[in-house]
């Protein structure tokens, strides 16, 4: 490959939209591909970032923009991972080394990023959803653009996206799925044999051959559809022999694949021939995670995610220091490590994320007792739900963020029937770099309402194995979530879990000093105007007014706050008030509220 200026890049750095890319011929695309590879290979080995899957659908990526004319036509990526080498073409490239950092680049599709960026998502299988509804809207405007959505096999395993594929069977728009497969290999034989049958199926010859015989056969009356059983059977059976887009294809979808989908002209070539097919269409590309940088071939869930690494060996540049501290995911799972060998009732669930949450300890030596259910949290809550009414203990190990997306599982399925499961929220609160749709700040806002429910939090972890021994063995009359942060923990020493009892606060520190006039936050005195202008109705209950609960709680000489609670003031009769009241979602921001005017005032 010839190389020029801009660091000896021949042809990335004339390329700043996908137009410049489609005026490039067919046999420079490979170039292109290489060179992509190579320079998210040197920046994201220095900066960091999701790794092996951008890698792995470089020529894919690159394949689209060439055949398709986007930004008209729309591409939707699923979660992001794979949307690397898409920023670098569509005219990010320089911006590619802020990926992840404030000010910089998201790590995920972001529409306010760019125009190409058609639809943002961080969590999975919501691509097909999505396309469905923006083909749907292109009619029923009556514009003039094709769809596309990019889903991988593992957003494959979340629910959504079947309920998507059968609704777009429902439908019948023009729209084509592309599933990224990197995780199936298949022979070289197989590969040829199901390309000549992809080449074959998407010719407009044939394609126009199948609607004149089904329409020729529809006026046969019953030997027509004796005829049209036997062609469907002949031809399934062949699909179902060669590939495995038997079920694609049952859902609605014209299938083709699977096909490389590391070969760019092999990719360029079935686009261009599918790509006018009506309906929905779903070409299946077998993929190589990590591909072209051999560190990520040979290891791809350890360069999944990368923070800066070797670029030769693809080994971590920071000083790997054992530190004695773990973290709240190590603790949580050599915890349920415990439990599980005193109790064989005890079991784990997790949605796609069992070395993220620290089951990946568990799973080595009860490996019958974790149930890894896929990116399928919904399903995941109500499996659990099944469980526990059938007298086990379930423990769902789900990051916050995700646990969202399985609400209505959790009210309907465990929380109204009194069951008990065990919600192990980890990654609550901020979490770095992932940014908006990964941090877990919502779940005590959408989790307090939910009849029935604990919630708690440990403030080190010896605390964490404690909620989770209490959780177990003694909160037992309905649903328990434990939330607990990213990251390492306090660094106390850990002792035998013992039983913490619900509503008992803690006194962290006693004191009696005032605040001096200089320190005193003057624009707290505004909020407090509002609150004291507020009363808050709720179903059953008189209004109440905020002033006197906030006065009336802030004549205390001393409070507590508790850290296994709900409970923050010393008042019980206040703030009992306020606890009949809780369902309204708004005490979290009273409880915040007053703890600094009472700081204020005293």
């Amino acid at each position: 490959m010839a190389k020029e200026n801009n660091g000896g890049y021949k042809y990335l750095f004339k390329i700043n939209s996908p137009a410049d890319l489609r005026q490039l011929k067919l046999s420079e695309l490979q170039d292109v591909c290489s060179e992509v590879r190579e320079y998210m290979v040197d920046v994201i080995t220095k900066t960091g970032g999701h790794f092996g899957a951008g890698l792995g659908v470089i020529e894919l990526t690159v394949a689209l923009h060439y055949v398709y004319n986007t930004p008209h036509d729309k591409i939707i990526f699923d979660v992001g991972h794979q949307g690397y080498p898409h920023k670098i073409i569509t005219g990010r490239r320089d911006q590619l080394p802020t990926i992840r950092h404030k000010g910089g680049l998201s790590g995920f599709l972001k529409p306010s990023e760019s125009e190409y960026d058609v639809f943002g998502a961080g969590h999975a299988s919501t691509s097909i959803s999505a396309a469905l509804g923006i083909a749907a809207a292109r009619d029923m405007m009556n514009k003039d653009f094709r769809v596309v959505a990019i889903i991988g096999d593992g957003a494959m395993t979340g629910g959504m996206s079947y309920e998507a594929m059968n609704n777009c069977g429902v439908q019948k728009r023009d729209l084509t799925v592309i599933l990224n497969d990197n995780n199936i290999s298949i022979s070289e034989n197989v590969s040829a044999l199901s390309n000549y049958f992809n080449k074959l199926y998407a010719t407009a010859t044939v394609q126009k051959l199948r609607e004149n015989i089904w329409e020729l056969t529809g006026r046969m009356e019953q030997l027509g559809d004796r005829i049209r059983l036997a062609a469907s059977r002949i031809e399934g059976s062949v699909k179902a022999f060669i590939t495995p887009g038997l079920l694609f294809e049952a859902l609605g979808f014209n299938y083709f694949g699977p096909i490389h989908g590391n070969n760019v002209r092999q990719l360029v070539n079935t686009l261009n021939s599918i790509k006018d097919v009506h309906g929905p269409v779903l070409l299946h590309v077998l993929t190589q995670k990590g591909k072209g940088y051999g560190p990520a071939e040979n290891d791809s869930y350890r360069l999944h995610a990368i923070g800066k690494i070797d670029k030769t060996t693809g080994k971590s540049l920071k000083a790997i220091q054992l530190s004695p501290v773990p973290s709240y995911s190590q603790v949580f799972g050599e915890a349920m490590t415990e439990l599980c060998r005193s109790n064989p009732k005890v079991v784990a669930i997790t949605a796609a994320m069992t070395d993220g949450t620290g089951l990946d300890i568990l799973e080595r030596k009860f490996p019958d007792r974790v149930f890894d259910v896929g990116i399928a949290e919904e399903h995941g809550v109500t499996f659990a739900a099944g469980l526990a009414k059938e007298g086990m203990v379930p423990v769902c190990a789900i990051y916050s963020t995700f646990l969202q997306r399985a609400f209505d599982q959790v009210i309907h399925d465990v929380s109204i029937q009194k069951l008990h499961v065990v919600f192990a929220l980890d990654r609550s609160g901020l979490v770095g770099e992932d940014g908006a749709t990964h941090h877990g700040i919502l779940d005590m806002a959408y989790l307090r309402p939910i009849p029935n429910m604990i919630l708690a939090a440990p403030k080190d972890e010896q605390e964490l194995r404690d909620l989770l021994f209490s959780a177990i063995y003694h909160y037992t009359n309905g649903p328990v979530a434990i939330r607990y942060p990213r990251g390492r923990a306090a660094g106390v020493k850990q002792s035998v879990m013992k039983y913490i009892p619900l509503g008992k606060g803690e006194i962290v520190k006693e004191g009696n000093e005032r605040m001096q006039p200089q320190a005193f936050p003057w624009n707290c005195l505004w909020l407090f105007w509002v609150l004291c202008q507020t009363k808050i109705h709720c179903n059953g209950h008189l209004p109440i007014s905020m002033y006197s609960i906030l006065t009336h709680t802030s004549k205390s000489s001393k409070f507590q706050i508790g850290t296994h609670s709900n409970t923050h003031s010393t008042n019980s009769q206040s703030w009992q008030a306020v606890n009949t009241c809780s369902s309204c979602g708004v005490i979290s921001m009273v409880c915040v509220i007053q703890l600094v005017l009472f700081d204020c005032r005293k």
